[in-house]
This record gives structure tokens, sequence and C-alpha cells, in this order.
């Protein structure tokens, strides 16, 4: 390189410079430097095509700052003609790779670029001809850091422009660089909704894969042979399968020939903890293979699946230890009956129990309760969230009088069964420290020993609490129990501040000022804001401002059935009907003299009662029925 003083009239930005813009750069921040002491280190120039020209392959800020401070000087009287040039490092004759690469590595050095604009810079060196290689070795960075910011080309413009302005975070780039340009497209389309949620981050992954990312590094078994096919996203980091139906049939397949491998081993046992369960370490203690000791193996959701070798519950290591301090130095005695006669004892015990109270309906229910309660691993009940991510809503629903009656009988049943009072939930194993201790068959029987003691009156109560947790907001359930026991909502609702926040459909608001204030009015107001509208309806409701009061409205989408106002749509609570409506039973015509009284145990379900011959049977199967 030259190195000279060219005067700054001679000078401009070169379109292969990286900070290349019609818009002048901000140089806040160096320009107080630039008015001191000047421009101090040269820019990287070459020659233009103008005679005695050159254009600033590097150093555009400087430039510009130096621009800026000749301006202020020529109006003060103080130029001196310094201030006027630049020093410039003249490049030699090149190709407009050269150029590009200088350009970067200059600035990488100063202003740190982000990642779009080392993309677009990355991008020109590769149409220049630039290997991947050959670019991180100039820059000194990995080359699966330049993959990862190329990637960003998948990316459709204005997701790139919004990923430059931090409108969105870099997990959510990296995950649609996974997406099709359809799925970028509909993505962008949700972000322009102000009233849709948006997915981010790990949420926009499940979005983009239909609800379960599941990793290929968790496969048990061999990817590439399975077929299984998997999608990567562009920056090279992650691998996920594209049918999560078929990963799991794989995977369970893989699970279980490595639980036949560990049952050759020796190990006593080998026992599969499924997703809706988690196998804690604390819970268990450590155990050889010949001291009984099994293999959990904890499966996820997330496809991971993780072996723990040898391990007992404490209850068994408690025994075990017991036994050994009784006979210490001597050998474990065999147990008296081996696993598989335990499994046959243990399958006609449960035979004969839930036989034996299908004439207890109470115990039954009893048990139901205790298990929706505490949970089991064959028992996985949630509460209703209850979630919205509209803070006016959640307030609206904290507020709300149906819930503060539900929630002064919850903390009722709540203290009946022992439970602490600042539980949020009766059921979801909210149980007291003591049941929590132990584990969930124990718990249900605990707690089944208490319900067994309170009369049926107090079940019952206990059971409308339970349901009405686990009864799922926005259901066709909903709407058929609703229904049945004929909910008033005007009972238990009445228009509030987040209602009128979140209703702005033009057309609705017109149809529900006629249901409070008439035709005529609606009519008279069709050219007004939807502001306005809004007023006019809570003047009605309120009697205020001169309007008539309005007692006891309910909008058509609350009401039990409910209705639409408009032919458009998309009201869930109509759809919910429709579903409730098309599940009701076809109405049968009532038992004549010679069917059986359907209050009769086992009637309903067509089974013999008394007075009534039993179906055929040869004469062996009939003394059995018989007797029984």
């Amino acid at each position: 390189m030259k190195l000279d003083f060219i005067p700054l009239d001679k000078l401009s930005v070169s379109k292969a410079n990286m900070r290349y813009a019609r818009k002048a750069p901000d140089v806040s921040d160096i320009l107080p430097t630039v008015r001191k002491r000047g421009v101090i280190q040269p820019v990287i120039v070459r020659a233009n095509c103008a005679p005695d020209a050159f254009e600033i392959i590097a150093g555009s800020r400087r430039f510009h700052a130096a621009l800026i401070v000749a301006a202020e000087r020529r109006a003060t009287g103080e130029d001196d003609g310094e201030t006027a040039l630049l020093p410039c490092a003249i490049l030699d004759e090149g190709d407009d790779a050269d150029a590009v690469e200088a350009s970067l590595i200059e600035n990488m050095a100063r202003l740190d670029p982000d990642e779009v604009t080392q993309w677009e810079t990355f991008t020109r060196l590769v149409k220049e001809g630039r290997k991947l290689d050959d670019i991180a070795m100039t820059f000194g960075l990995p080359e699966l850091t330049i993959k990862r910011v190329l990637a960003l080309g998948n990316l459709l413009p204005r997701i790139r422009q919004m990923y430059a302005r931090e409108e969105i975070d870099r997990a959510t780039a990296r995950h649609l660089t996974l997406a099709s340009k359809s799925q970028q497209k509909a993505w962008l389309a949700l972000a322009d909704d102000p009233d849709t949620y948006v997915p981010t981050g790990h949420q926009l992954k499940a979005w983009l894969l239909g609800g379960q990312s599941i990793g290929a590094k968790y496969a048990l078994f061999d990817v590439e042979a399975s077929g299984l096919a998997t999608i990567a996203d562009l920056f090279g980091d992650d691998c996920y399968f594209a049918d999560g139906e078929a990963f799991w049939t794989a995977q369970n397949a893989a699970i279980e020939a490595r639980r036949e491998a560990y049952l050759d081993e020796g190990w006593a046992d080998v026992v599969i903890v499924p997703p809706s369960d988690h196998f804690s370490t604390w819970e268990y203690e450590k155990a050889g293979k010949r001291k009984g000791g099994r293999v959990y193996v904890d499966v996820r959701a997330n496809g991971e699946v993780t072996f723990h070798e040898g391990y007992v519950s404490r209850k068994e290591a408690d025994r075990i230890a017991k036994s050994q301090a009784i006979g210490s130095g001597q050998k474990i005695a065999r147990p008296e009956i081996t696993s598989t006669m335990q499994t046959y004892i243990d399958l006609h015990r449960h035979a004969a129990v839930r036989a034996s109270f299908l004439g207890s309906p109470g115990v039954a229910l009893r048990l139901m309760v205790a298990h929706a309660i505490v949970g089991s691993h064959l028992w996985s009940i949630r509460p209703e969230p209850q979630t919205s991510r509209n803070e006016d809503v959640r307030d609206s629903l904290d507020n709300a009088p149906a819930e503060a009656v539900f929630d002064e009988r919850r903390r009722a049943v709540l203290a009946m069964l022992g439970f602490a009072a600042e539980e949020p939930t009766v059921i979801g194993g909210s149980g007291d420290a003591a049941w929590e201790a132990r584990d969930s068959r124990q718990g249900v029987s605990g707690l089944f020993h208490r319900l067994v003691e309170l009369p049926d009156a107090v079940i019952m109560e206990i059971v409308t609490i339970v349901m009405g947790e686990a009864l799922a907001s926005g259901s066709a359930a909903v709407e058929a129990v609703g229904l049945h026991v004929g909910v008033d909502m005007t009972r238990w609702w009445s228009a509030d501040e987040a209602f009128f926040g979140i209703l702005r459909d033009r057309d609705v608001l017109l149809h529900i000022v006629a249901e409070v204030a008439g035709q005529n009015v609606a009519d008279a107001n069709r050219g007004e804001k939807t502001k306005t509208l809004k007023q006019i309806v809570r003047d009605h409701l309120d009697g205020t401002n001169g309007r008539t009061k309005r007692d006891q409205w309910v909008p058509r989408w609350m009401t039990f059935p409910p209705a639409a106002y408009t032919s458009r749509g998309g009201v869930g609570t109509v759809a919910a009907h429709a579903i409730a409506q098309a599940d009701r039973p076809i109405d049968r015509t009532a038992p004549g003299d010679d069917e059986p009284d359907p209050t009769t145990p086992g009637a309903a379900l067509g089974l013999p009662v008394e007075g009534q011959a039993m179906p055929p049977c040869d004469e062996e199967d009939g003394a059995d029925r018989l007797a029984a």
C-alpha cells in the first residue's frame, strides 16, 4: 500500500465497503476524538474511475466524521486546509473480493457488525469465487461460523431485516432456517396480526415441527439405516425427526431390545419410566446386580432416554439393610416366591377385588376420587391451568364471582382432607408432606382410608371440586354440562373493562349496540368509530349519560346455548356446542312391561337379573354362574 493525504472532496464511499449505505452512519462515538485529534488512522482507499478520485473501502465512519468537522470549521472560519485532508492507505490494483475482505477485516476490529451485515459481505465474497475455507482462514473464524452466517440466506429478506433490527432473537432466526418459504410467510402473517400469538424461540420449533421436536441425537437406533426423514437447521447445529410417531416406533423397539439385553445380563428387572412420570434418583438407592438392583429406563417426551443401572426403592434398601444387619456375613436368603409367582398372585387378587366392589359403588367412587386427587402410574389428571397471555383477561377471571364461589368451596375441601390451605388445587398430587413422601400407590391408599370415613354427601361435594378443577376450558364438556344444569350467565358475569378492551370487531359491535340499545340506535351510529360504539354499550349497561339501563345482558357467545353474531364462523363456544349436541344419545322409548327395570343393578348393561332366564350355556358353565 501507498500512504498519502487526499482531499475530502476527492473521496467517496465504495459500494464494496461493508458499511455502504445511502444514510450516513452514526459517528457520535468517534466525533469528539476527530474534533480534537483529527483522523489518526488512515482509511483504506483505491483509485476510482474519475481522475484523481478515490473510493473508500474501509473507514466510512472516519470519513463522515471528518466531513462534519470540516464543515464546522468552515462555518467558524477556522479552516486551515489540513482539516480538508484525510490520511489514506491506497490499495494496489486488485479485484473486488480483495476490497470486500479489506473492508470486513478492518471493520470487524471496530464496530462489531451484526450477523445480517456479515451475511451480506460473506455472500458477496462467495459470489466473487471465495471458498468457505478461504473466508474462514482470512477472518480467523471457524468454518462452521461462516456456514451459520450464510445460512441466513434461506430466510426471507423481511425476516433478515427483523433480525438485523433485533426485533427477533438469534434462537428465533435459527429455528426459522428450518422453515420452508411458505412456513416463513405464514409466520410473518402471524407477526403482522396483533391479536394472534406469534411463536418464537423453542415454541417456534414446536410450531414448525407439528408440536414434537425430537432431536436425532436422542435416537437409540441407527438413524441413517432407519430411513426416517430428518430436518436440519441450516446453522448445522440440530437435526430433528419429521415424523414423531415413526420415531417412537423405532425408539420403543430399541428400548425393548436394550431391556431384553439387561435381563439377559442378570438384572432383577428393567422398569420403563414413561414420559408422564420422572425418575428421581433421590427416591432410590444404589444396589448391585446381586442385591436385586433394577435398571430404570427414564423416557422423556423429547425422545431422550436415560438408563439408570442398579437402583432399588428406599423401602427395599431399608429391608436389605435390616437383613444384612441381622445376618451379618451371611448370604441373603432366597425369596420365598419368584417374581413370576408374585405377578400371578397380584393379578388374581386384583381380579377378585375389582369383582367384589361391583356391588359397592360407594367404595369405587371413593377410590376413584383418591386416584383423581393423588394420581398413580395409571392416572394422570391435571387441573385446568386457566391461563391467558393477556394480563387484563387474567385479572378479570381473578375477580369473577364464579371463581370466588368455587375457590371458597375448594378451600373447604382442602381443609376437610387435611391439605395445606395455600395449595392452589385439590388435584394434581397436592397432598400433605406425609403423603408426598410416599409413592403414588400408598398416597392413594392413605387418601382412600380418609374418604371411607366421610359420608356420601361430603364425597359428592369433593367430587364437584375435583371435576371442576379438571374440566377443560373451551371443551364440548363445558357446553354439555352447562346445558344440562341450566347455567344462567347473568348470575356469574357482567361486562368489564377487559371485555371491552378485547372487543374490536366493528360488525359485531353494531350487533351488540342493536341488542342493548335497539336497532334504531345501531343504524344511527353505523358510521361511528368502535370507541364510540363501545361507549354507547357501556352507557346502556350502566344507565349513564341519559341512556336507558339495560339489565342482565350477556353476549350471545357466552350464553347457554351460545350463538354467533355473524355468519363468518370462528366462534369456539358455538363449535364446541355443536360437538356436544352431536354427542347427545338418541331418545329411546320407556321400557315395556316385559323389560327389566333399568334401575336394577346390571340391567342397564344388559346383564342377567333376577327373574330372567340366563343366556344359553353348557351344563358346567351354568353351574358356575349359579354358584356365583
